[in-house]
């Protein structure tokens, strides 16, 4: 298994997540699953599919959870020196065709998100990066084709 890279704070937010999970979510729907077997016969029990589908979604969340826990990694604790394109940084790049620039910053999985220019490391566009130094360029194959960039700037990202 490989490692699952986090920030500090998105291994507390999971961590947090589990705690619920487990200390509240849990009980909510064992006692769910008790009223709804007080209504009788279990087969046309809607209350009771219901219940049983969503302790299933719960409890598969709970091992993602587990999972993720164990195989976490957290970024700060990495030799991140910002020479470099890696997780844990922002790079500055332009597009060589449009001229216009753009900050990425590059994160484990669980952080991404792309409204916020949050990437995944696991991205083509990431990947494309990864290793490069500034002033470097890079072709960058994607689903709608190939992103031209040079990298400006590379920064070691701080929350």
């Amino acid at each position: 298994m490989s490692d699952f890279l986090v920030s500090r704070a998105t291994k507390e937010k999971l961590e947090g997540e589990l705690k619920k999970l487990k200390t509240v979510r849990r009980p909510e729907i064992a006692k769910a699953l008790e009223e709804a077997r007080a209504h009788g016969d279990l087969k046309e029990n809607a209350e009771y599919d219901a219940a049983k589908n969503e302790q299933g979604l719960l409890e598969t969340r709970i091992r993602e959870v587990e999972d993720k826990l164990a195989r976490a990694r957290i970024l700060e604790d990495e030799n991140i020196t910002g020479e470099h394109v890696s997780i844990g940084c922002v790079v500055t790049v332009r597009d060589l065709k449009t001229k216009e620039e753009e900050n990425y910053r590059i994160v484990g999985e669980e952080e991404a998100n792309f409204a916020e220019n949050k990437i995944s490391l696991r991205t083509p566009i990431a990947r494309g990066m990864i290793g490069k130094k500034v002033g470097d360029k890079v072709d960058i194959t994607v689903p709608a084709g190939v992103l031209k960039y040079e990298i400006l700037k590379i920064t070691v990202a701080v929350d």
